[in-house]
This record gives structure tokens, C-alpha cells and sequence, in this order.
């Protein structure tokens, strides 16, 4: 089997991540758009800042999983 056709572990990790970071950009400005409306609703607020909360878990994580730490 062709492998140089396939992705490696790290390259879908990477693509996952790329993935992530766009949806953590887009609840950014979603978040920046409802607090500049001035007639947001909070709680819609809260739950979209923890939402992207998580999503820069994941990104972490993620990375973590492509770059770890090696203790020299």
C-alpha cells in the first residue's frame, strides 16, 4: 500500500486542530458581535465563552498530542 498518500497520525491531529482554532475564531466574534448589540441575551454569552472555553482545551490537548513535552 501507497503510504505516501495517507496521512499520518500527526498530520490529522494538525488538521483537527486547524479545524478547532476556526470555530474558536468564529464563537469569538460571534461573542464580540452580541456584546457590541448592546440587547444580547448573558446567558447566551456565558454559554458561548464556555463553549469556547472548551474548545481551547481540545486545541491544547490536541497539540499536546503532536509537540509533547519531552524532560531532558
Amino acid at each position: 500500500m501507497n503510504t505516501s498518500n495517507r496521512m499520518n497520525e500527526k498530520d490529522v491531529l494538525r488538521v483537527e486542530v486547524e479545524v478547532l482554532k476556526r470555530e474558536h475564531r468564529d464563537l469569538d466574534e460571534a461573542i464580540t458581535a452580541l456584546q457590541e448589540r448592546g440587547t444580547s441575551d448573558m446567558l447566551t454569552i456565558k454559554r458561548l465563552k464556555k463553549q469556547k472555553l472548551g474548545l481551547k482545551d481540545q486545541i491544547a490537548a490536541l497539540e499536546d498530542r503532536i509537540t509533547p513535552d519531552i524532560i531532558a
